[in-house]
């Protein structure tokens, strides 16, 4: 049976005995439903549940159709972990009052613990919409939000919540990580930093601010921030794993390198780390030991693809060809959507001379994902080589198309990215620069758009900043402004 965490209880219940009416007044009838709720509320004050419920009951039948009663006493059930007869209270509550705003607060408390997310998102966006400015029915629900993958309305939560109490360290958190799934990683960094201003110590903070530079292509700071991390825990295995992956963004592989290898030291059966370690010797040209390090990984793990894949690659630079086609199938066994081993596994097949296999493993790759460039131009080779020059035109058009796409989104990419960073240190003029640069190259770039929008509120040029609000948020419904 569910158990709801004594945090969880305790919010309920002192929800309850700081919305309870007031104490009665001697002159109303010691019988009546008022003084039992009186006595309950007092008894449970004094810790004594079970006195307090029973007092509770009474109040119930001597009024039936008060719903605020059938409320009080779902609230102590909770308390004591009688979840199925709590949530009978609260409905009974509802049924008599629907508009009853504690009521639908408790209910959908009860619902996201329990799991059941589509229900708790109807009764806390209810008990929001009837009584606004509850910290408690906010913050529940952006947890909910967030649980079902609404990261755009979980961040409006957050932020509601933020405005009347800001110094939420742990909901700061919560906006930080809906930020970065919301694909808002700058924003997140915000957050973080500011969850850090509260709990200096705080690693999982620091940790988290790391990811979220990285994310936004700032691997010099991540790499402070991972390391910040590390002296706050250290020897922290996912910290470390992080620390060599911003090494890896940087380039900087002797670096990660190390990294991998001291955490090895303490983890030696960690597959995350044998298969980085496996990544950065390859990136550092060193096949034989990358080899080694891939095998390691692919056997403590047979069931994850990328193991295989790079495996399957590298035995390929290494003109293991054979060996290659058989990695990169296990790759796909493991994956069968992977639509770059299929495009992998057609270009070694193309190589080995097996034109009807690369053909079949090529179009594969293009079925999961159409727009795959490079699929489009090996196949047209292969249907070159097959004698389908009519075929091979088709495809070396679509590939040639594509790729400048490709290019084309890189540079947009790039300009964003640069974007940011100019206007983190207050170059607003160049950062906006940067935004129109990636719009020229993409112009249904989202996030370039956004963060146009946003330099351009900061430049107090409203007008324009709403404008491309509108424009991102057509192109991609996730983006969400930060409140001014």
């Amino acid at each position: 049976m569910l158990q709801l965490g004594l945090k969880t209880n305790v919010l309920i219940l002192a929800s309850w005995l700081c919305c309870a009416p007031a104490p009665v007044s001697a002159q109303r009838p010691p019988e009546s439903a008022d003084a039992h709720l009186a006595r309950a509320r007092a008894l449970a004050a004094a810790a004594k549940l079970p006195e307090a419920t029973a007092e509770m009951r009474q109040a119930v039948a001597l009024g039936p159709k008060r719903a605020d009663l059938h409320d009080a006493l779902g609230a102590l059930l909770v308390q004591q972990n009688d979840l199925d007869g709590a949530t009978a209270e609260f409905e009974k509550a509802l049924r008599l009052n629907p508009e009853l705003a504690s009521a639908h607060l408790r209910l959908g408390v009860l619902r996201f613990e329990q799991g059941q997310f589509e229900l708790a998102e109807e009764h806390l966006s209810k008990a929001n919409r009837l009584g606004p400015g509850n910290i408690l029915a906010l913050n529940y629900l952006g947890r909910t939000l967030r649980e079902i993958g609404k990261f755009p309305e979980a961040v409006q939560a957050f932020q509601a919540s933020l405005e009347i109490e800001p110094g939420q360290a742990e909901i700061l958190s919560l906006l930080g990580q809906s930020w970065q799934r919301a694909g808002n990683p700058v924003e997140a960094a915000e957050a973080f930093r500011k969850v850090l201003a509260l709990e200096p110590q705080n690693a999982e903070a620091e940790n988290n601010l790391g990811l979220a530079l990285l994310q936004s292509g700032d691997g010099d700071a991540a790499i402070a921030a991972f390391r910040a991390a590390l002296a706050i825990r250290p020897g922290d295995i996912g910290f470390e794993v992080n620390l060599g992956a911003a090494y890896l963004q940087k380039a900087d592989f002797t670096a990660a390198v190390k990294t991998f290898r001291q955490a090895l030291a303490r983890a030696p059966g960690n597959q995350v780390l044998h298969y980085n370690l496996g990544l950065a010797l390859k990136l550092q040209d060193k096949l034989p030991e990358a080899v080694e390090e891939l095998r390691l990984a692919e056997s403590l793990d047979p069931n994850q693809p990328d193991a295989p894949y790079t495996l399957g690659v590298t035995l390929w630079q290494m003109g293991d060809l054979d060996g290659s086609a058989a990695e990169l199938k296990k790759a796909i066994q493991a994956k069968p959507d992977y639509a770059e081993a299929h495009y992998t596994l057609g270009t070694v097949l193309k190589q080995q001379g097996k034109l009807e296999e690369s053909a079949r493993a090529l179009r594969e790759a293009i079925r999961i994902e159409p727009d795959f460039a490079g699929a489009h131009t090996t196949l047209a080779g292969v249907l070159r080589q097959s004698g389908d020059d009519q075929g091979a035109s088709v495809e070396a058009k679509l590939g040639a198309e594509l790729a400048k796409q490709k290019t084309d989104l890189q540079a947009a990419i790039f300009a964003t990215n640069s974007g940011r960073r100019l206007r983190r240190v207050g170059d607003l003029d160049g950062a906006v620069s940067q935004f129109r640069a990636a719009i020229r190259a993409v112009g249904d770039y989202a996030p370039a758009h956004f963060e146009l929008a946003i330099a351009l509120r900061q430049m107090g040029q409203n007008e324009e900043g709403a404008l491309e609000l509108k424009k991102a948020a057509a192109l991609d419904p996730k983006l969400v402004a930060p409140r001014q």
